[in-house]
């Protein structure tokens, strides 16, 4: 089989898989092109905490010499990991000045199955500190450097634009997770909640806190879904069936209570999509979600928003605090010192009317195929120490759906603006479906 026409760092994870798999290239010589052009472009990316060069050629020579019929699914798949997910061999630092040089001596869970898979390992991508503040590191974004990438995985989305890896892994607790793929125009997929275990990663709110992956294609998102052993477990649901033909599908453009944040750019890349899925011919109409008029108004969810994650968080945090707070950003201090003096029944009260709208949060998703809905507020903001708002993300994490951004538009400074597609609980398979269907005429179409 022929080699690339070009540099292996371009290739997608599927591209690159299918390359080992027949032998056309090795681990190694893939790890080379890739550590190479992180040595040309990370000078201003900046997206990664720690990458150890002689580890990553010492583990591609370790696939290579595994004998080609006791190779994983993901033999020789470079993957970047953010730094609140625990490596076995690599410092986990959780963008914390008081986690300096700390190396737990483990994987977490997610880390452990991708390397049974026979992932190559590359390194670890910066974050926010412990997932909270907004700002952090000097992470830029690949297409503007004086714009953020967004966080707080905000190493694992700048990165995979860079071309520096073709997979990166995640965690959303706001918007984490789609807010910088937005930003960095790549595909992200935030799955249903604990659909993939988050043992091993630094929690910040368990009730929304979530496992998530970054890739360039759609495809990629497919292959690590797959390797996490995803199932919607409904064989007789059209979604299932390998090519579904648009017009079968009917197409939410919802009315959140959140949709008075939503920017200029946000406004037209969301009228562009929905405009081009109804030309390609999928029923598309504009829907208020939830269909409840006990649903919250923005005012009241946002509050609910922030007494069940500050709740949790509070704890989260104890431990931190009680070593040495004087190391802690003073926004995660204000949490475990609860400042806003949040009370145990406001945040009981929360969690319950959390839980109660899930179940009216899928009883409107049921009604269609999917649901389209904003990515990011507006393009990337200027600077590096803004790094956006999740007022698009939050509602769709706390009613624990999953949720796959499409990279397909741009705003009026050429910056990329995103759209979403949701899902109800536990149709991580068929969104995936659905969006690799719909995701071919908006991103050959969006611009």
């Amino acid at each position: 089989m022929p080699g690339p026409p070009g540099p292996l760092y371009l290739l997608t994870a599927g591209q690159a898989l299918e390359l080992l798999q027949n032998n056309a290239i090795t681990v190694e010589k893939y790890a080379r092109s890739l550590l190479q052009r992180i040595n040309e472009r990370d000078g201003t990316v900046k997206a990664w905490v720690h990458l150890d060069r002689q580890q990553v050629l010492e583990q591609s020579k370790t696939l290579d010499h595994i004998p080609q019929g006791q190779r994983g699914p993901l033999h020789g798949i470079a993957v970047g990991v953010k730094d609140v997910i625990n490596t076995k061999d690599m410092p986990t630092q959780f963008g914390s000045p008081l986690y300096e040089g700390h190396q737990l001596g483990s994987d977490a869970s997610t880390v452990a199955i991708l390397r049974a898979a026979g992932a190559l390992i590359l390194g670890k991508t910066t974050t926010t500190e412990v997932s909270v503040t907004n700002s952090g590191p000097d992470t830029t974004s690949p297409h503007a450097p004086n714009r953020t990438p967004g966080g707080s995985s905000c190493g694992s989305a700048a990165a995979l634009p860079a071309y520096q890896v073709p997979l990166s892994l995640g965690s959303q607790t706001g918007g984490s997770l789609i807010r910088p793929a937005s930003f960095t125009r790549v595909f992200a997929m935030k799955p249903t909640h604990n659909v993939i275990s988050p043992e091993g990663q630094k929690m910040v709110s368990p009730t929304f806190d979530t496992f998530g992956v970054m890739a360039r294609s759609i495809e990629d998102l497919q292959l690590v879904a797959d390797i996490f052993g995803l199932q919607d477990g409904n064989a007789d649901d059209p979604q299932s069936a390998t090519d579904i033909p648009l017009s079968d599908l009917s197409v939410a453009v919802v009315k959140s209570p959140m949709r008075h944040r939503a920017g200029p750019g946000t406004i037209n890349a969301i009228k562009k999509a929905a405009a081009i899925l109804k030309k390609s011919g999928c029923n598309v109409e504009e829907a208020v979600f939830p269909s409840s008029s006990s649903f919250p108004d923005e005012e009241s969810l946002r509050r609910m928003q922030k007494v069940s994650m500050a709740g949790e968080a509070r704890v989260a945090f104890l431990r931190e605090y009680r070593i040495d707070k004087t190391k802690l950003d003073s926004s995660i201090c204000k949490l475990v010192e609860n400042s806003d003096n949040i009370t145990h029944q406001e945040q009981a009260q929360a969690l319950d009317t959390y839980g109660n709208l899930r179940a009216v949060a899928d009883s409107s998703a049921a009604k269609y195929s999917v649901i389209l809905t904003p990515s990011a507020v507006d393009e990337a903001p200027l600077g590096l120490h803004d790094m956006g708002s999740a007022a698009m993300n939050t509602l769709w994490t706390g009613l624990h759906m999953p949720v796959i951004n499409i990279p397909a538009f741009v705003g009026a400074h050429g910056m990329p603006i995103e759209v979403s597609l949701v899902a109800g609980r536990f149709h991580d398979q068929g969104l995936i479906r659905v969006a690799k269907a719909l995701s071919g005429p908006v991103v050959e179409e969006g611009g």
